[in-house]
């Protein structure tokens, strides 16, 4: 998929040995992404993730950024920040002066299992509400939707998701899920506020777990985690992937 408008990148490397890609916004340009950093193990110990992050540093000062972020880069980025088992990674960042300032976490859902995909469409059509799926070439609607109830970035990502399902209420969209951004990865999801409570979102979520289990796929990453305890009670998800995010001033 082509990158969100006003994104600009480029990806900088040291021979076969090493890459390091660095990103900026124009919703705010004053902040830039190093969205990887990837240097082979044979090359380890020769200072060159130091030097990459130095190149990608440079690139993004000159571009106007004034603050390095390694973290994600709604709606579409390469990492989500560093995973606390990327253990180099993380003492470089912090040797480099970066600060540790958020903790984000995925959560698995285990798609062998059963996900309780049963008539809990009977019970919504009870309540008004109908589930359909949504087609890469009709997603405007609820493109539409997830741009006025949360923002930019969410109607981006269910423009480019592989799947998606939505509800249906007196002929408004009233939630969504979509799942695709990366092959394994759910999400985003949402129910309009006044919606939730009629259990429009577990129904959503299972159905597009289970388009993905179709699909071949025998786990299913849910991407930095809100409601918790929501995915926990809902199909079993347990958390298992945590990442730091980390900044550090450019000038």
């Amino acid at each position: 998929s082509a990158a969100p408008p006003g994104r600009v990148w480029t990806a900088l490397l040291t021979g076969e040995d090493g890459v390091v890609f660095a990103s900026l916004s124009q919703a705010d340009p004053s902040i830039g992404h190093i969205d990887l950093l990837a240097v082979h193990p044979r090359a380890r110990g020769r200072g060159l993730g130091k030097e990459l992050v130095g190149a990608a540093e440079h690139w993004l000062r000159d571009n106007g950024a004034a603050q390095a972020r390694m973290a994600g880069n709604p709606p579409c980025y390469a990492w989500p920040g560093i995973d606390v088992r990327a253990t180099p990674a993380a003492c470089l960042a912090e040797s480099l002066g970066y600060e540790r300032y958020h903790t984000a976490f995925n959560m698995t859902a285990d798609l062998t299992r059963d996900l309780g995909v049963g008539d809990d469409l009977d019970r919504l059509a009870k309540a008004g509400v109908t589930v359909h799926s949504a087609p890469p070439c009709d997603r405007e609607r609820v493109a539409a939707f997830g741009r006025k109830h949360w923002n930019d970035n969410w109607a981006w990502e269910i423009e480019h998701a592989t799947g998606c399902r939505y509800a249906i209420r007196a002929g408004e969209v009233i939630g969504f899920a979509a799942w695709g951004a990366r092959p394994e990865w759910f999400g985003p999801m949402g129910t309009a506020e006044e919606a939730r409570g009629l259990g429009v979102g577990g129904v959503l979520l299972r159905r597009c777990l289970a388009e993905q289990r179709d699909r071949g796929h025998s786990t299913a990453q849910i991407s930095w985690v809100g409601p918790m305890r929501f995915y926990a009670r809902a199909i079993g998800a347990r958390v298992e992937r945590v990442f730091w995010l980390y900044r550090r001033d450019l000038r």
